[in-house]
């Protein structure tokens, strides 16, 4: 049989990698081409894939650092969303320890909602610097208060239970245990010459080597007349060693805290009370964030709070965004209408498939140096990946950990399967759970219900609500301390793939054109899924 290449002449294997400059453009399409409304209309996650680069590198090397607003950079790029199935101290706790950042929800009452952003200040600190302190007349009985309101009981005690008092001892857990709560403490604390101190001024890394050499529980500093200026507790010391990458604040050492407010007048005694309790990050939670009230919210913050740093939004176009970053936004939110729970296109016929929001927002607010977060639309790695190409510096996930073990509800049963309710702000089971006003207490209707999800969709006024969000039901994914760490670790596969070695080298070869996409059809979404099998068991992680 004849060969039937015989006669055929190819070129030499050697000049591969340079005929590969003879053709026009580069395999695929730049990111330009590919979100194009007049070619493609409107893009979601799904509609295109990123093509694969030259892997050089293994995966655990791949940074996954990230700004998200201005002056904050996290080490993880996820944000847990302020909705109230999903964000409350145990939840922003974690995604601080895993180096994201939680967003505590407001569709509570201003004080409940400052005692949750004082909760994940106080839960790892660096140096203590405004510890609680007591007196020797205090009591056992205050310091079982203090372990109830602040979940410790290791507390100095000075000469008159105030910061910058000459330290007198210290009272610990087990000083206090099986004793009445009418003791008083000069009879029960360690008292100083017993105590291990270190002197004001000593760095954090050597208070702790003293800490830890000392093997007690709290390490107080004094100055050299024996006054407290500051504490060190040992739980911190471990906290550091479990996790590395832990959003903290680079002076403190405290983790990191976002919350989210809404843009009423009465939203301003609300911040003031968050300022007091450490806010760091503030986001401005409104589902048009294009309006009057959210343009005087954030120059009235930044007047007030010139220091506190303002994520606004949310939007999907560039006019939106170029009217809240001239107004003084540090970081914008974008999405509308997408995430799983939402029926904000439905109901208003306003939004933009996610795909196509993020790059049209990301490309015009990177030229400002304002960072973008994705919100919505987030439902696997790969949706992560996508968003980060498009130029989202972050993603903000509501469903995805709405089912995790640190968010607020209880599990339950169905057909088998561990479920938590979840439900969107825009649902009319969260417009109905806000707080009630105290000059209406008694006979309070919705309208009195003064929350988060009425102010969000601009309904407080309504005299039917109109739902913009479905209330429902997520299946157990387990602790974010596992989840989590499994989002990271696909994501930096997901980008060697690419043939990136960070987010920032992924977005400059995405909008310089080197990083290359392509569109899929419904046929190439089917194929791209399991398909084929007579049954099959997803197990995502081990």
């Amino acid at each position: 049989m004849a060969n039937p290449t015989a006669s055929t002449s190819f070129l030499p294997a050697s000049s591969a990698i340079a005929h590969l400059k003879t053709y026009e453009q580069f395999d695929g399409l730049s990111l330009r081409q590919l979100i194009n409304s007049d070619t493609h209309g409107g893009l979601t996650y799904n509609d295109f894939l990123v093509l694969p680069g030259h892997i050089d590198f293994p995966a655990n090397i791949v940074s996954l650092d990230s700004r998200v607003t201005r002056r904050t950079q996290l080490r993880t790029p996820l944000l847990s969303s302020p909705m109230d199935t999903v964000t409350e101290t145990n939840m922003a706790i974690a995604m601080a320890l895993q180096g994201g950042l939680g967003v505590i929800h407001h569709n509570c009452s201003p004080q409940l909602q400052a005692e949750m952003v004082r909760a994940v200040k106080k839960f790892e600190n660096g140096f203590i610097t405004d510890p609680v302190c007591l007196a020797p007349t205090n009591t056992v009985g205050d310091v079982w208060n203090i372990k109830d309101k602040y979940g410790y009981s290791g507390i100095p005690i000075t000469e008159d239970g105030k910061l910058g008092s000459k330290l007198i001892g210290i009272v610990t857990a087990r000083d206090v245990q099986f004793r009445p709560s009418s003791a008083l403490l000069s009879t029960v604390m360690t008292t100083h010459p017993d105590l291990v101190v270190a002197p004001s001024g000593v760095t954090l890394e050597q208070a702790n080597t003293i800490l830890r050499d000392s093997k007690k529980g709290k390490l107080p500093l004094v100055d050299s007349e024996g006054r407290l200026t500051a504490l060190l507790a040992r739980s911190d010391l471990l906290k550091n060693k479990d996790f590395p990458l832990a959003s903290k604040k680079p002076d403190s050492k405290q983790l990191i805290c976002a919350a989210a407010i809404g843009t009423r007048a009465p939203d301003r005694d609300r911040l003031r009370l968050l300022v007091e309790a450490g806010l760091d990050v503030v986001i401005l939670d409104s589902s048009q964030g294009n309006s009057v009230f959210q343009i005087e919210m954030l120059k009235w913050i930044k007047g007030e709070f010139p220091d506190l740093e303002v994520i606004a939004g949310n939007v999907v176009t560039r006019e939106q965004a170029a009217v809240l970053i001239e107004a003084g936004a540090d970081g914008l939110r974008v999405g509308m209408g997408s995430g799983s729970i939402c029926i904000t296109q439905e109901v208003t016929a306003v939004g933009r498939p996610q795909g196509t929001a993020v790059f049209a927002v990301a490309e015009f607010a990177r030229q400002f140096g304002v960072p973008v977060i994705a919100d919505g639309g987030i439902g696997n790695i790969g949706h992560i990946a996508k968003a980060l190409s498009l130029g989202a510096s972050a993603v903000m996930m509501g469903g995805l950990l709405a089912g995790t073990t640190e968010s607020p509800g209880e599990f339950f049963f169905n057909d088998g399967k561990r479920l938590k309710k979840y439900r969107g702000m825009g649902s009319i089971d969260a417009m109905d759970a806000g707080t009630t006003k105290k000059d209406t207490a008694a006979t309070a209707s919705k309208d009195d219900i003064d929350n988060a999800a009425t102010s969000r969709y601009f309904s407080e006024g309504d005299t039917v609500r109109v739902a913009q969000g479905v209330a429902g039901a997520v299946q157990d994914k387990g602790s974010i301390h596992k989840f989590v760490p499994y989002l990271v670790t696909g994501l930096q596969h997901s980008l060697q793939d690419m043939g990136v070695r960070s987010v920032v080298e992924m977005q400059d070869k995405a909008y310089d054109g080197t990083l290359r996409f392509e569109m899929r059809t419904a046929s190439a979404q089917i194929e791209g899924n399991v398909h084929g099998l007579h049954s099959y068991e997803k197990r995502l992680f081990s």
